[in-house]
């Protein structure tokens, strides 16, 4: 199972919101190259970066310094990126294909644009990721502000039709909070999909992510984690243990925050955005 350590942008820093609700947002570093930097470090091979600023509209000025963000990640030696938030153009998929992005997610535009979708999945491939995200079994878009009227269901088997390989599936109700996760909610939109999905939202322990690992190689592909790892819930070199096969690996003394070593994390001081 592949683990993805995350790093959400707002305006060039590293950030974590809570239900995707951007009133309550917490930054944790001001140097997210440096932040990637330290994730390959300890032995990540891939992250997942979040431009939360495109995906919530912000000016300018704030997307410009996400998009110098990203592509100064992608640099970093070792680590695979795989990028979404805000992506609704061919042409801004080129651009960070071009900065060399392993994987691309589209949101809000596989839901509001279906023919933009199709267009995409046969022009990108492979390199395409369809991110969903849901309340509820509803579907939400726009930065998760709003409602489509349309089922996780009704979604996840349209996209598969249309040649989505890479699905990342979000419980919104969790994100963000560390509550634990729902293995069954990801059986099923696996089945749904017919391959296997990245789960997101609500890590909060090594045992959740073992417990992904252990549902299987048809029904997890990878699982990412974000606030869990920036607030110390646990170290990324014992998450990417509990990560290997089915889990096996990880020692049930990590279950703990580690006393020792530091944390794959850029050190600074937690303040709100």
């Amino acid at each position: 199972m592949i683990l993805f350590p995350a790093i959400d942008l707002v305006a060039g820093r590293v950030v974590r919101l809570e239900r995707g609700d951007r009133s309550r947002c917490k930054v944790y570093a001001d140097d997210p190259v440096a932040q990637a930097r330290a994730f390959a470090e300890a032995g990540a091979e891939w992250v997942h970066v979040v431009d939360l600023s495109a995906a919530l509209e912000e000016d300018e000025d704030a997307r410009a310094a996400n998009t110098a963000a990203i592509k100064a990640i992608c640099e970093v030696e070792g680590l695979s990126v795989d990028v979404g938030g805000g992506v609704r153009s061919l042409a801004r998929i080129d651009e960070l294909v071009g900065f060399g992005c392993a994987r691309i997610a589209l949101g809000t535009v596989l839901v509001t644009e279906p023919g933009f979708a199709e267009v995409a999945a046969r022009a990108f491939g492979d390199v395409l990721v369809a991110d969903v995200a849901a309340r509820d079994g509803q579907v939400r878009v726009n930065g998760w502000r709003e409602d489509v009227s349309r089922t996780l269901d009704d979604v996840v088997s349209e996209l598969a039709s249309l040649g989505f390989r890479h699905l990342v599936y979000t419980d919104i109700a969790r994100d963000g909070m560390q509550t634990g996760i729902d293995v069954d909610a990801y059986r099923r939109v696996a089945a749904l999909a017919g391959f296997p999905v990245v789960a997101s939202g609500g890590i909060s322990s090594l045992a959740d992510i073992r417990a992904l690992a252990q549902a299987g190689p048809d029904v997890i592909e990878g699982a990412i984690t974000g606030r869990a790892l920036y607030e110390g819930a646990f170290t990324l070199e014992a998450a990417l243990a509990a990560a290997g096969p089915a889990g096996a690996l990880a020692r049930d003394a990590a279950d703990a925050p580690a006393a020792t070593g530091a944390p794959a994390t850029a050190k600074q001081e937690v303040r709100l955005c």
